[in-house]
């Protein structure tokens, strides 16, 4: 990933640079190019949407996905916060771990990781037709295919659901994906490097799997 940090390097494929979004600490880590940023979004399933609501800070975990330059989450049409928040600006975040970074020293470990941090405006879906296709698209997107199977949605369903969606206007990422950072400390007999993570989906215990089939 490139780092780009300088409003006057900014192209088309660069979101804007603004002091909300710019990378301070360890800049070189720190892109704004669209195509890292949809790449994180798109791998990552889970984001944290901060807003702010009577004053007060709040960050709730979903699952979102992305079209185009809008970004999509949902919840409860009960919650309190999701009408709150409509119009109001959030910054949604997501991250993915790849490994913990064992230095020399317990100064020097660290973490490797891709982090995305998008800004924009929360406004809530309206529409039951509009609702609806993107939670199809929000299936269909993990499980190809899925939405045609299932049992559709009932009216009832629906009126419990509330989606929410922003489009996004800055947004910046973060990614380090390196050895450790103490090469002054190499003559230690001590072992350092990467130990690798990843997210997978592991198989479904067999009696579940075939009480479903």
């Amino acid at each position: 990933m490139s780092a780009r940090t300088r409003a006057s390097s900014t192209t088309e494929a660069d979101y804007p640079t603004t002091e909300r979004s710019r990378v301070r600490r360890l800049h070189q880590r720190g892109s704004y190019a669209r195509s890292d940023l949809h790449a994180i979004l798109d791998a990552a399933p889970l984001c944290h949407v901060g807003y702010i609501i009577d004053g007060a800070p709040y960050v709730t975990p979903t699952l979102h996905w992305r079209d185009g330059e809008r970004v999509y989450w949902h919840g409860s049409a009960a919650s309190r916060f999701l009408r709150q928040v409509d119009g109001k600006t959030v910054c949604l975040t997501c991250s993915l771990m790849d490994g913990y970074v064992l230095a020399r020293s317990a100064f020097n470990h660290s973490a490797n990781y891709r982090s995305a941090m998008v800004f924009g405006t929360a406004r809530i879906v309206e529409s039951d037709n509009e609702k609806t296709e993107a939670l199809r698209r929000f299936t269909d997107g993990l499980f190809p295919g899925r939405w045609e199977t299932l049992r559709p949605m009932t009216a009832q369903e629906l009126k419990a659901t509330s989606v929410l969606w922003m489009d996004v206007e800055e947004a910046t990422a973060k990614v380090r994906a390196a050895p450790p950072g103490d090469p002054e400390d190499a003559g230690i007999r001590v072992w350092a490097g990467v130990l690798p993570m990843r997210l997978a989906f592991v198989s479904p215990p067999r009696a579940r799997a075939r009480a479903a089939g």
